[in-house]
């Protein structure tokens, strides 16, 4: 599946890095994003869950870094596939 997802917190640091989800479970996400955030670190990110309707419902996620590595099949040389843990989370809905 999918979605729209921003990482607002990689390890102590604030960022503002988008991505999209390949696939989601109850216990974390893959996903590609332009920046390999350290292996390991905490992590926080924002999937969004509807972006076609509003308002728009957003899940925002807590967790750990699992795995790195380049995204394969994608031209883009600085694409990366991550693999986080999703430890704790809050639906956030815009207004």
């Amino acid at each position: 599946m999918q979605l729209p997802l921003s990482i607002t917190r990689a390890g102590a640091e604030r960022v503002a890095l988008t991505g999209l989800t390949a696939n989601i479970s109850s216990s974390g996400v893959l996903f590609t994003t332009e920046r390999e955030p350290d292996l390991g670190g905490p992590i926080e990110y924002v999937i969004t869950l509807n972006s076609d309707s509003a308002p728009a419902v957003n899940l925002r996620c807590i967790g750990k870094v699992l795995r790195t590595e380049k995204a394969p099949g994608v031209d883009v040389s600085t694409a990366y596939q991550i693999a986080a843990t999703l430890e704790r989370y809050e639906f956030v809905r815009e207004h």
